[in-house]
């Protein structure tokens, strides 16, 4: 069993984390320059990977699309590249026992479900590129705390809902520092600590931590 790590509590103020007009104005400003620009550059990139997924081996779709839950407890679809077998999904409830942190989320080191070419992507976290067009359709920004699954958000406490409060986001503090070290409550506490310093050149920072983090993993799986 995963023992719980006590965290110290962050309670935000609803009304000044979302009345920042100018913030997440520029912000947006900023998501959709930065994704369309970041399509143009990488396309060979996904076009390769697209490649390596199709044929490898594992007889699935290049995509994986997954209902996500989004601010204020809306519903998205999330795309990414696939790095499972086909019936993932169905196969997780076997696994439940073995989860490797505590709390509303499940992780796994050595996950029997991905695949060979899934381990890479994983890894770089290039199975994250396809999030770009969740930006700029406004589902998701380029920096926030990471949109969870809706059985997760099920077992949200008020303390973890707080996290809904923005727009999640493809990276973020807890990317960029503890990743699949942390268990559930620090994960909490890096984003609602991102969400409480938030403004364009802390979200620069992360976006720049990120690439650094995808050239040289930390503890990505």
């Amino acid at each position: 069993m995963v023992k719980e790590k006590v965290h110290e509590k962050i309670w935000l103020d609803p009304s000044k984390v979302q009345n920042r007009p100018i913030y997440f104005s520029v912000k947006r400003i900023m998501d959709i320059f930065l994704s369309c620009l970041g399509l143009i550059l990488i396309s060979p990139l996904l076009l390769v990977i697209c490649l390596f997924v199709k044929f490898d081996g594992s007889h699935g779709k290049i995509f994986y699309i997954q209902e996500r839950v989004g601010k204020n407890g809306k519903h998205f679809k999330m795309f990414k590249f696939r790095s499972m077998i086909p019936n993932a999904d169905q196969k997780l409830a076997e696994l439940k026992a073995q989860n490797e942190v505590h709390g509303a989320m499940f992780k796994m080191k050595d996950d029997p479900r991905v695949t060979k070419i899934g381990k890479f992507i994983r890894k770089y976290s290039l199975d994250e590129l396809p999030q770009l067009f969740n930006v700029i359709s406004g589902s998701m920004s380029l920096v926030g705390p990471r949109p969870p699954i809706p059985s997760e958000v099920a077992e949200y406490t008020k303390y973890d809902m707080q996290r809904l409060l923005v727009v999640p986001g493809c990276t973020g503090l807890w990317q960029t520092t503890a990743r699949n070290s942390a268990d559930f409550g620090e994960m909490v506490n890096l984003d609602l600590e991102y969400i409480q310093k938030s403004s364009l050149l802390f979200d620069l920072k992360l976006m720049f931590d990120t690439v650094k983090i995808m050239i040289r993993p930390n503890a990505a799986y």
